[in-house]
């Protein structure tokens, strides 16, 4: 157990869902050498409705690392090649875990790109608590040309992101993605790295199908 305190304006964000959750420092099943701040426990409590209705909402997804994006971190601080000297742009970061192994793993600078504000939050405060610097858009289009390598995990959650993948093409730059939600998946221009066994974290004792993350890589077009 952990006795850092988590950021009062990041709590504060997750209790405007969740009162009674607190944020825990937390080290990753897939990637030890990083910790995030993460939901200390899983929600077993009876909610009212409009916390539940809010949690359909808006769930607090940044406050779980998903299995994707612990094994797309994992490959980079193995491969440091991959990122060394690069401007990388992470798109979807979720609590930041990508963005932050890249820099971690010797990035020229990382950029994390999320139109959501509590997601920034999130990864700014975890590349805090990894002692990194991730800077932090919610704009692609202004981030895409200043950028020479993107990176992706677990955005395919919603298959309206799809189009996303043809996007990054197109900006004519390197992509490194991470997805466990489609197992068919064989994105046109992309090709397969490997297969790794990750669970998102805390446990949410999801189907073993999602606990199978693919990794993907494309060169300029």
């Amino acid at each position: 157990m952990s006795d850092l305190q988590p950021p009062a304006a990041l709590q504060a964000r997750l209790n405007r869902l969740l009162p009674k959750i607190r944020l825990l420092a937390t080290p990753l099943p897939a990637v030890p050498e990083l910790r995030l701040w993460l939901l200390d426990k899983l929600v077993d409590e009876r909610l009212d409705q409009d916390v539940a209705n809010a949690l359909m909402e808006a769930p607090p997804y940044w406050a779980l690392c998903w299995a994707s994006g612990q094994v797309l971190a994992a490959r980079l601080l193995a491969e440091p090649w991959r990122v060394r000297g690069r401007h990388v742009l992470d798109v979807g970061p979720g609590s930041g875990v990508v963005a932050i192994a890249a820099a971690l793993a010797g990035a020229a600078s990382v950029t994390a790109c999320d139109l959501d504000a509590d997601a920034l939050a999130a990864c700014a405060a975890n590349a805090a608590l990894n002692g990194v610097a991730v800077r932090l858009s919610d704009d692609l289009e202004a981030c895409l040309p200043g950028c020479d390598l993107i990176t992706a995990a677990d955005i395919l959650y919603d298959r309206d992101n799809l189009p996303l993948l043809d996007r990054f093409r197109t900006a004519a730059k390197p992509v490194l993605l991470a997805d466990s939600r489609i197992a068919d998946l064989r994105p046109p221009g992309y090709r397969r790295l490997g297969e790794w066994p990750a669970t998102t974290w805390p446990d949410l004792g999801e189907s073993g199908e999602f606990n199978r993350v693919r990794v993907f890589e494309t060169t300029l077009v």
